[in-house]
């Protein structure tokens, strides 16, 4: 047996009497405003042989890993796993954001500060639609699995999976329980907003301190939205940018990857939508399927316009240079043709680009698409 240790951060209400070590997180914003935001840590016991044999396992033309599988083991061990929720000290009548105390968005970062500095990249998690406090947690530990496979990527570096996790626990049907996650992500983007400005604050105090001689860990956070986590990150930008002085938003992440994203597939033009996300990247590329059945059924029968997570951007040659797009249509069939990042050598891609190895590297099964210089056809 062996323990996996993941980081969260959450909007959703806590089940059980102890906020600071409840037995799980509901269906429901946290009582004291959906933009309150709890910090934790959740650790799971795993049989190390069920994980290798996930992570060996070979699914067709994706090749071996079958991070879908792994996450169904893991989410079998969720209800036995110990949170623990970093305790704040706050005055009731002084809002958050202008206390001096202790706060557990401080407290994660400092703990995650030490895990980078022991050669571990961060990959900020935010998962989509109709998945409960439960489920998140598999999926995160999945990623994280499937992203340090022994063998793959640079033997040196590591990737430490930190969750945000939003109450989206509605149904495929009917029609008013997506339009209801859609709205929780709508409101759920204030929240992580507050979250990278806390982060901001944290990395803006960390280069000051560099300059009286503490030395930075040198590694990258990245940033991950899978399906209608890519709505609430639309609405996450306009928090940042309601409290970011001058005209750029801040650079947190060296990669943000937009994966089976549920949004218009024009909002990478729209300033008012993601049309501003390059600011917060180094670089940022799109996973998109055309057979995304779940992405079909948001087009026709949500009366959603065509999805990006389905054939991409409208419009490819007008996006900005930071941006790439990576077609999977090829390889991705079946039940994995939404949350294809978990599988085989798509999440291998993932790695190699947090590893800094060039879009055209032999390695990569990428190919050039015959017309956009910025977009790539996986084979």
């Amino acid at each position: 047996m062996t323990q996996l240790d993941l980081y969260y951060a959450t909007n959703r209400c806590h089940l059980g009497k102890d906020r600071w070590q409840p037995s799980g997180y509901g269906k429901k914003f946290s009582d004291d405003g959906m933009e309150n935001l709890r910090f934790g840590r959740v650790s799971l016991e795993l049989d190390d042989s069920k994980v290798q044999k996930h992570l060996v396992a070979q699914v067709g033309e994706l090749g071996a890993g079958d991070g879908l599988k792994l996450m169904d083991y893991l989410s079998s061990k969720v209800a036995k796993a110990r949170i623990q929720a970093y305790e704040e000290k706050l005055q009731n009548d002084i809002h958050q954001d202008s206390q001096d105390a202790r706060l557990g968005s401080a407290a994660l970062f400092q703990d995650v500060q030490q895990a980078m500095l022991q050669s571990s990249d961060v990959l900020v998690f935010i998962h989509g639609f109709n998945v409960s406090w439960q489920d998140a947690v598999a999926n995160a530990a999945a990623l994280q699995l499937m992203l340090n496979r022994p063998g793959y990527g640079d033997p040196k570096q590591k990737v430490l999976v930190l969750l945000f996790t939003w109450p989206s626990d509605g149904q495929a049907l009917p029609f008013t329980s997506y339009r209801s996650d859609r709205a929780e992500a709508e409101g759920s983007g204030a929240a992580f907003g507050r979250g990278l400005l806390k982060l901001r604050d944290f990395l803006a105090n960390l280069r000051d301190r560099s300059t009286q001689g503490q030395a930075l860990c040198g590694q990258n956070i990245h940033l991950l939205c899978h399906s209608m986590g890519n709505y609430l990150l639309q609405h996450t930008l306009k928090r940042i940018d309601d409290f970011t002085p001058g005209n750029a938003l801040p650079r947190l992440f060296e990669q943000v990857f937009l994966c089976a994203p549920d949004v218009d597939d024009t909002a990478l033009d729209d300033p008012a939508k993601l049309g501003r996300l390059h600011e917060l990247a180094r670089q940022v590329t799109v996973y998109h399927n055309k057979g995304d059945n779940a992405l079909v059924i948001s087009d026709y029968t949500k009366g959603n316009p065509d999805r990006l997570g389905s054939a991409g951007a409208a419009r490819p040659a007008a996006l900005h240079q930071k941006i790439q797009q990576l077609d999977c249509s090829a390889v991705v069939q079946g039940l994995v043709e939404h949350s294809y990042y978990l599988m085989g050598d798509i999440n291998l891609d993932l790695r190699h680009s947090m590893d800094g190895v060039s879009p055209a590297d032999p390695m990569r099964r990428r190919l050039r698409h015959p017309l956009y210089a910025n977009v790539w056809l996986f084979g």
